[in-house]
């Protein structure tokens, strides 16, 4: 069972929450779980909690709490139309606060491992995110998954200091073609960036229970990203 920690905005407007699952040795190095846009819903917890498993402290901070504070919804129907009504109004920058702020959070808590660096593996808007994380913050690594609009956003990874990875799913339809060309032509080659493709999934192919769901390729996709982050951040 996870635990709730409460963490201050940078911004000084409030407190937000976020879902916290611990390693079975109670301690280890930071992973923030970033979000799709359906809240921190039971799927999210069950990724932090399969991250604890791992050996992570797993934090899932809750990044809709600007619009409306503990978001939990399903895939279909009237939760899906509101999940993306959410997403239109949802702030990017006040988000990358946020998980900056969490990551702050991280690294004072008693259980985290903070000589090791931080994670960040984020899920559709989470991997867009975790895009702009590795952009805008000192993780050590950061992995995003189908993120969408990355492409429109190459000049920042410049700045871009840790290591990336970005999961592309080739029948994605919130990432065309043109799209997942510019992301390769653009990112492609840099020896801190790693970009993997799947052939024939679509967008939440790594979400269990998605009509999506690809147990192959999520199962290949999450092994390249704890090797990722074992390099990066262990734990060792």
């Amino acid at each position: 069972m996870g635990s709730t920690l409460q963490i201050e905005a940078t911004d000084g407007t409030g407190r937000f929450t976020a879902y916290v699952a611990l390693p079975p040795g109670g301690h280890g190095p930071a992973v923030v779980i970033g979000q799709e846009i359906f809240g921190v819903n039971a799927n999210i917890r069950a990724v932090a909690d399969r991250y604890a498993a791992e050996g992570y402290v797993a934090i899932a901070p809750d990044l809709f709490w600007r619009l409306e504070p503990g978001v939990e919804l399903g895939y279909t129907g009237a939760d899906r139309e509101k999940a993306f009504a959410l997403f239109d109004r949802f702030d990017v920058d006040k988000g990358i606060a946020d998980i900056g702020a969490t990551l702050d959070a991280a690294r004072r808590m008693p259980e985290v491992d903070a000589t090791a660096g931080a994670g960040f593996v984020g899920f559709c808007l989470g991997g867009r995110l975790a895009y702009l994380t590795a952009a805008h913050s000192d993780v050590a690594c950061a992995v995003g998954y189908y993120g969408v609009g990355i492409e429109h956003l190459l000049d920042e990874a410049a700045s871009i200091r840790g290591r990336l990875v970005l999961h592309i799913a080739e029948a994605d339809a919130f990432c065309p073609a043109e799209a997942r060309a510019a992301l390769l032509a653009g990112l492609g080659g840099r020896p801190n960036i790693e970009l993997y493709s799947y052939p024939g999934c679509e967008h939440a192919f790594a979400r269990t229970g998605s009509r999506h769901y690809d147990q192959a390729a999520a199962e290949l996709a999450h092994q390249r990203s704890l090797a990722a982050l074992r390099r990066e951040i262990g734990p060792r």
